[in-house]
């Protein structure tokens, strides 16, 4: 950071600023750093379009050639989040998935047959956060209907709620199943991962087909949060969650 600082001729202070994401450097700036730590064109012209918009309230990335950078915030979010609560309306969340179940999932989307390997490892180390020192709380809120819909065949289904009933146990998650004969609800309308930190404001993750947004608006973060709270009144108990979940593991 000093021989940045000294090379660019800025204040210490300011670039550690930057660095930490307290302030957000001018575009002239990023431009100047990443041409001075020589980065290349393609990384270059991504991260100085982010510097663009890096004071808007909400982040869109519609272009699905960009999905591995939102990836990769997701998994930042992941890591540093003191609570994850994940409602999954049509599948399993991708933090309690088999590898056979994600490979099914990864392979039928579409994403490129060479890159469906990579694709699964990260995901499969995502899941480490949920174990080990301090591992993140996570409260998955489930529809029954995601259970039920068949991925790949039977085996890989009961593999699958056989890992959810191993999950469900353990002291930092929660796994409470939706059942699927209840009244319409605002969480029909897709699924969506809300991340609460020690001392940040939270942040809702919402994945489309092809888009996918960061929503850190505290208006829109509260309307998730009643959400969340609407989807645990209408979710069974932990205890109730387990009995379904082993009924349909048979």
């Amino acid at each position: 950071m000093r021989e940045l600082a000294r090379a660019l001729e800025v204040d210490p202070r300011l670039l550690s600023q930057w660095e930490l994401g307290i302030r957000v450097p001018p575009i002239e700036e990023v431009a100047r750093i990443l041409g001075y730590l020589r980065v290349d064109r393609v990384v270059t012209s991504r991260i100085l379009d982010l510097v663009r918009h890096a004071r808007e309230l909400n982040w869109l990335d519609s272009n699905p050639s960009d999905l591995p950078a939102a990836l990769t915030a997701v998994m930042q979010c992941e890591r540093t989040a003191s609570l994850i609560t994940n409602w999954s309306p049509l599948i399993i969340p991708g933090l309690l998935q088999t590898p056979d179940y994600a490979r099914v999932l990864l392979s039928a989307s579409d994403i490129k047959a060479e890159d469906v390997d990579a694709r699964l490892v990260a995901r499969l180390k995502r899941q480490r956060i949920l174990s080990g020192y301090e591992p993140v709380r996570l409260n998955a809120i489930i529809s029954e209907m995601a259970i039920r819909e068949v991925v790949g065949d039977a085996d890989i289904m009961s593999d699958q709620i056989d890992h959810l009933l191993r999950l469900a146990v353990t002291s930092n998650i929660s796994v409470r199943i939706v059942p699927a004969d209840v009244e319409y609800h605002p969480g029909k309308n897709g699924m969506f991962a809300l991340f609460d930190f020690p001392s940040e404001p939270s942040i809702v993750f919402i994945e489309h087909h092809h888009a996918c947004a960061f929503v850190n608006e505290l208006e829109a973060t509260v309307r998730y949060q009643k959400l969340v709270k609407l989807l645990q009144d209408k979710a069974l108990t932990e205890d109730a969650s387990r009995d379904l979940l082993r009924e349909a593991a048979r």
